[in-house]
């Protein structure tokens, strides 16, 4: 079979599986990365090229330097597919496979995966329900949702990944000053209702616009708290069979299937009303979910997200067929907190179901896999405990314009 050059394209640390599983599959992989991480232990065994970025500011590349220097590559080189590896990546590769007519999403399907305003609209638009929002772009809009929709409500960049730059806001008075403390960025947020309730997570690989694979599960700590608080990270997988994972997979589907995702795999998040127990759409991204989930999932379920989205992307590029094993019915707990300690003693934390002690410096990180529910709910509650009491190292949220 004829090899393939897959270009990857990563701000961040990660998708060791996703280029090792292509290396396997007889592909040529050419890496893009920042400057800033050439020290890091990337499959070099498996890739072949790579070349660096200077960064503008974290994650962040001149995309103008980018398109430029993509062009000479293509000189000697024809590349078959462009892939994101990270959240902020997304928007990069859509670029480039629009400028160089390489196949695979382009930048207005993009713009659903990564946009929160566009994903929102998008949702709102194919009766999939969503949290009240609004543009922030005009003074009269702002001030009529603002008397519509009571306080608290969360001010949110439209492109940052995770709960980065998020801020709630409790009065007119305060969304005022830090609509003003945007300035020039202003564009770049939007204004949302305040949903207090249980945030989940699905994990899903599509295929030919079938989706092939789905893990949901519950964040123990919202995301949001954790960023902003500190704190402990945690999350646990649902039963395949509960009422919660079949609902969670029947809007899943709504949303991918709207969106017009074809093929790869995504991380989407919804929230459970508190005060209704309706489903909310928050947002999605066509990637693999951060925070050690894919350990998670692969945990629960014996599937490899990254290594599945390997063999998908292989298939198309190779018009082979594609199937993937069923899931295991396990259920898997994960918790991250950052810590005082370069490396944690993990011994205390040993037992039957802890099967993952990640190697993350300054954090402690572990997966634990079970039969059983409340055991995972029970180790995950024990940890917490004594990672909170002997462990835990807050540190401020990130200096932004909303927080500054």
């Amino acid at each position: 079979m004829e090899e393939k050059i897959i270009v990857c394209i990563s701000c961040y640390y990660k998708g060791y599986d996703f280029m090792d599983e292509m290396k396997k599959l007889g592909n040529k992989i050419i890496l893009v990365t920042s400057e800033s991480l050439k020290e890091k232990n990337w499959p070099w065994h498996a890739i072949d090229e790579v070349f660096y970025m200077p960064e503008l500011k974290p994650s962040v590349w001149n995309l103008e330097h980018l398109v430029q220097g993509f062009s000479h590559l293509m000189k000697t080189r024809k590349v078959d597919a462009v892939v994101a590896l990270d959240d902020y990546d997304v928007e990069k590769a859509a670029l480039i496979r629009e400028t160089f007519r390489i196949p695979g999403m382009g930048q207005t399907t993009h713009r659903y995966f990564r946009d929160k305003l566009a994903m929102r609209q998008k949702a709102k638009d194919s009766g999939i329900n969503v949290p009240e929002f609004t543009a922030v772009f005009n003074d009269g809009e702002v001030d009529a949702f603002t008397e519509k929709i009571p306080a608290p409500w969360v001010l949110k960049p439209r492109s940052e990944a995770s709960s980065s730059g998020i801020k709630k806001i409790t009065s007119k008075e305060q969304l005022r000053k830090a609509l003003e403390a945007l300035g020039e960025e202003r564009h770049l947020f939007l204004l949302e209702s305040f949903k207090p309730g249980d945030v989940y997570h699905v994990d899903s690989l599509t295929f030919n616009r079938e989706i092939v694979f789905t893990s949901a599960s519950r964040y123990l700590a919202p995301p949001m708290q954790v960023s902003h608080e500190g704190g402990v990270f945690r999350s646990k997988t649902l039963g395949r069979y509960s009422e919660e994972f079949k609902a969670l997979e029947d809007i899943n589907a709504q949303v991918l299937s709207n969106f017009g995702l074809m093929n790869g795999a995504t991380h989407t998040e919804f929230i459970r009303g508190k005060e209704d127990g309706k489903w909310y759409f928050l947002e999605t991204s066509s990637r693999v979910g951060g925070a050690h989930i894919p350990d998670l999932v692969e945990a629960s379920s014996g599937i490899n997200i990254w290594r599945e989205w390997a063999k998908i992307e292989d298939a198309l590029l190779k018009n082979k067929k594609y199937s993937i094993s069923p899931p295991t019915g396990y259920y898997s707990g994960l918790i991250v907190a950052l810590i005082k300690d370069k490396e944690p003693d993990y011994s205390q934390f040993e037992c039957e179901e802890a099967v993952k002690f990640l190697p993350i410096e300054y954090h402690i990180g572990i997966v634990y896999k079970s039969g059983d529910e409340d055991i995972i709910q029970e180790r995950l509650d024990n940890a917490a405990e004594k990672i909170h009491a002997e462990m835990l190292n807050i540190m401020p949220p990130k200096s932004s314009k909303l927080n500054s």
